[in-house]
């Protein structure tokens, strides 16, 4: 594909072509894959729970003396808390939230409050307990069980029953590897990362369903299924919105990837599960939600007789392992018909040419 024909096609003026459905089987191995990573994550690295999660030690401190929190972290680090979470507020008071400080509480507290050049009676010292990160946890477990079920019985009535499952299948897709993300990567998870991955539900949701939609309108043709089958609808369905679904994720994903580089430690933690999020949802839509769509439709009877006559009708598409495609033809633009070239503005080659008369003999006069 040439540079201009790119353009062309980033910028929606030319259809995408790729053939999405036939290569099925690469999308469910590389999804598959990433799932299976994730999980084996979670069993052997675990999470890295924040301070709410598992309960600690949160100081809140003035800072007349202006340290940094590269500083604050140097002096927690020189007490084995080097993982502490160190905020400083308009350069006029600091906030770190570190573990159990135990028996070396006092210590901790006056180091802090030297750095800082106040007393250590100024340093607030409170105990936070994991019990609120558990109640969030169960606020949130049980928003995500009533999210679900509502969403799946509106696809359902709206679509039917293969579209819920198959948007349910993205959805799970999309949260246990972004979960598995955040083991691997050992990034804190906070309330605000908790917040961050169920916003993600929503988008990659509205992603789905309007590629759904779109498969039932072209699938809604008799003729377009049995010409192509229903994979080859499905895959010409997400040809047709496939630069659209890329370009709302890119401007999703720009002012996302400026929260992270730019937004501090609070909101770094939450733009990067949004940006992980929002990546992942706009692939499971195409890549996994219509494939799985395509795989249980294809099981029904009467498009398992189109994909048979299909076949048979058209041999390469029984080459297909799995299903069958939209076979794309290089076609071959006619020449734009010339103007001023005849009444209806054909072309003189194309003007059938006519015999010539043989001259009459001339008459001999009397």
């Amino acid at each position: 594909m040439s540079l201009r024909s790119a353009i062309a096609t980033f910028r929606g003026h030319r259809q995408f072509h790729m053939d999405i459905i036939g290569r099925r089987r690469l999308w469910f191995a590389i999804s598959g894959l990433l799932v299976v990573l994730s999980i084996g994550s979670l069993f052997i690295r675990g999470l890295n729970l924040g301070i709410d999660f598992r309960g600690g030690t949160q100081l809140v401190y003035p800072n007349p003396a202006g340290v940094s929190t590269t500083e604050v972290r140097e002096t927690m680090a020189r007490f084995g808390y080097g993982d502490s979470v160190v905020q400083v507020v308009d350069d006029s008071e600091v906030s770190v939230r570190t573990g159990d400080l135990g028996d070396r509480r006092a210590d901790v507290t006056a180091a802090l409050a030297e750095q800082a050049g106040i007393d250590a009676g100024q340093v607030n010292a409170q105990v936070i307990g994991p019990r609120w990160g558990e109640q969030i946890s169960r606020k949130a477990l049980q928003g995500l069980i009533i999210f679900l079920v509502v969403v799946s019985i509106y696809i359902a009535m709206r679509f039917e029953w293969k579209m819920s499952v198959a948007a349910i299948t993205a959805l799970f897709h999309d949260l246990i590897i972004t979960t598995g993300i955040y083991s691997l990567s050992g990034r804190e998870v906070t309330p605000e990362t908790v917040i961050a991955i169920l916003t993600i539900l929503g988008y990659s949701l509205y992603d789905t369903v309007v590629i759904f939609d779109k498969i039932r309108d072209n699938a809604a043709s008799p003729s377009l299924v049995a010409k192509e089958t229903y994979a080859g609808a499905v895959n010409l369905s997400l040809n047709q919105v496939f630069m659209r679904s890329v370009n709302t994720s890119i401007t999703t994903l720009l002012p996302i990837g400026t929260l992270l580089l730019f937004g501090g430690e609070t909101l770094q933690n939450f733009a990067f599960a949004l940006f992980v999020g929002v990546a992942l949802g706009a692939y499971s839509s195409i890549f996994v939600a219509a494939p799985l769509l395509t795989t249980l439709k294809e099981r029904e009877p009467r498009l398992a007789q189109l994909r048979e006559r299909a076949r048979a009708r058209r041999p390469e598409l029984a080459a297909v392992p799995g299903g069958a495609d939209v076979v794309e033809a290089d076609v071959v633009e006619a020449p734009a018909p010339r103007s001023g070239s005849g009444s209806r503005g054909a072309t003189p080659a194309a003007r059938p040419r006519r015999p010539k008369k043989k001259p009459r003999a001339k008459r001999k006069k009397r």
